[in-house]
């Protein structure tokens, strides 16, 4: 056979194995595993809530100060982060106009409930971010050991129990005394639900905080979540859970933020960077501590990942979402979506005209593809004659193959650069339409009432299936190989498979895309059947 055209096969092959595997893979075996540990997780939690504290065991942190000298900080297992915190535990509740925040005696945010009608977790309740067995945001940890071990077990007042933001700016202000400083932390509540705080240790008592684990939310599992931060020079630093094994400085840091699909803890400063320490927890999860020195001011926000709350906000922890290698596509083809939406006022719809827009874009590269597989299909007899004339001698076959495609202006890799070219925009939209919490609670038409969620019914993925079936059956087939064939035809069952549990909106994109390709492949056979009756 051919070397070129083996090549093409082989190149095509390998993309889509590629893309299969890039779907089952995530959604297959990390989301299930994901499922399980969350399970395993929940079963642990209520184990460790009958246990007794190990009051002598601690985990020794090493990290360095503000002048760069080593340090230990160290945190006992008395601390409450790996019990659940009981509602007596509770010293201030914090009401926005879109979360309730809960401050516990150690003057953490011990929970966040979002109050927006769409943001309901798998039992059709208000979602909570956090999970008991988690280090929470504002939890101090202090340099000095002792100090530290006390600070574990006297309780923070809070200057009130109760604080209504719904409508205006609220202080608060958290003091624990302790017996070599006193820690306060003042906070000011926005009613969009972030906070400005300024915490402060007097007699010069050096402290680290967290912005804490990432929230958990099971209804919303996916993949990708971790560590991400952004630095003085605009350079985005991302670590994914479990990736962590080895304790990391990191200084001139606007940002930072520990992310599940939708949620996030963000700690920023835009005016005076921070320094960081990046310590693993058991299971090599990325723990991010801000080196506060004595006092130190920042702001802050728990919640959604929401484009223009984050822009509101300052634009540059527009950068807090990630879509992965292909945030470069991602994050303008994002911008076009909701610029789209800001008209039709419909997401469905909206993923409908961007799917057609994208066609219309990358139309030039398929209509160039297109043809190229017409023309190897028309020349697929001479190919064979070439092939069986030159089967002992493989340099004079692909010569003769190669004058072959010159005269006749064929490309053996025209069929398949166009769709390899194409494979960044498909994932940028596919990362775009999973991570977009936008689309959360969203509705399309009829029984499409989340586009976030897969089609209870599985129309759409059987639709999408359908009409890869019929596109691959309009598409010429230069293929010789019947293992190949094979596996062809089995991909529209493949991928229906798959698409069952993607998220409406996903599959939405993938059928409208499907329908035009249709369109597409039937105008360019349509052309070649009146040139061939043409010709004849």
């Amino acid at each position: 056979m051919n070397q070129n055209n083996g090549m093409q096969k082989r190149m095509l092959i390998m993309t889509l194995v590629v893309f299969v595997f890039f779907i089952a893979y995530e959604f297959l075996v990390l989301k299930p595993q994901q499922e399980a540990k969350a399970a395993l997780v929940k079963q642990e939690q209520v184990q460790k809530q009958n246990a007794a504290p190990d009051v002598n065991a601690s985990t020794q942190m090493v990290s360095t100060d503000v002048n760069g000298n080593p340090i230990d900080m160290s945190k006992s297992l008395d601390a409450l982060s790996a019990k659940a915190i009981a509602s007596s535990q509770i010293v201030s509740v914090i009401k926005t106009a879109k979360n309730i925040i809960e401050i516990d005696t150690l003057g953490r945010i011990a929970q966040v409930t979002l109050l927006e009608e769409k943001y309901k977790d798998e039992n059709a309740s208000q979602i909570k971010l956090f999970e008991a067995n988690q280090l929470r945001p504002l939890e101090v940890r202090f340099a000095d050991i002792n100090l530290n071990t006390e600070a574990f077990k006297v309780p923070a007042v809070a200057s009130l129990s109760n604080v209504d933001a719904t409508t205006s700016t609220q202080e608060l202000v958290l003091t624990q005394t302790l017996s070599g400083t006193v820690l306060t932390k003042k906070f000011t509540i926005y009613p969009d639900g972030h906070y400005d705080l300024s915490v402060n240790a007097t007699n010069d008592k050096q402290f680290f905080i967290t912005n804490g684990f990432r929230p958990n939310v099971l209804a919303d599992m996916y993949a990708v979540h971790g560590f991400i931060s952004k630095l003085n020079d605009n350079t985005l630093k991302t670590i994914e859970d479990g990736d962590l094994d080895k304790n990391e400085n990191i200084t001139g840091v606007k940002f930072i933020s520990n992310f599940d699909r939708y949620y996030a803890t963000v700690i920023y400063n835009f005016e005076k960077s921070l320094s960081i320490s990046l310590m693993p927890d058991s299971e090599s999860n990325p723990q991010a501590f801000i080196h506060g020195g004595s006092n130190i001011t920042f702001s802050g926000f728990v919640g959604p990942k929401n484009h223009r709350d984050l822009d509101a906000l300052n634009p540059e922890l527009i950068d807090v979402i990630d879509y992965g290698w292909f945030t470069f596509i991602a994050k303008p083809m994002f911008l076009l979506l909701q610029f789209i939406q800001g008209y039709v006022g419909n997401w469905g719809w909206t993923i409908v005209i961007l799917t057609i827009l994208i066609k219309l874009v990358l139309f030039p590269l398929s209509f160039k593809g297109m043809v190229s597989m017409q023309k190897l299909k028309d020349l697929a007899p001479k190919m064979k004659e070439i092939q069986a004339k030159y089967k002992d001698d493989k340099q004079k076959q692909s010569m003769h193959m190669m004058e072959l495609y010159k005269k006749h202006g064929a490309n053996p890799m025209g069929g398949c650069l166009p769709l390899i070219l194409q494979i960044p925009v498909f994932f940028a939209i596919y990362r775009v339409l999973l991570n977009a919490i936008e689309l959360k609670g969203a509705p399309w038409m009829l029984w499409i009432h989340d586009l976030a969620e897969m089609d209870p019914y599985f129309v759409l993925p059987i639709l999408m299936g359908a009409t890869m079936y019929i596109q691959q059956k309009i598409t010429p087939n230069t293929m010789q190989d019947e293992m190949q064939k094979k596996i062809f035809q089995f991909l529209p069952v493949i991928f229906t498979f798959f698409f069952l549990w993607f998220p409406a909106g996903l599959t939405l994109y993938w059928f409208i895309n499907n329908l035009f390709t249709i369109g597409q492949q039937y105008y360019i056979n349509s052309v070649f059947e009146r040139k061939r009756a043409e010709k004849n």
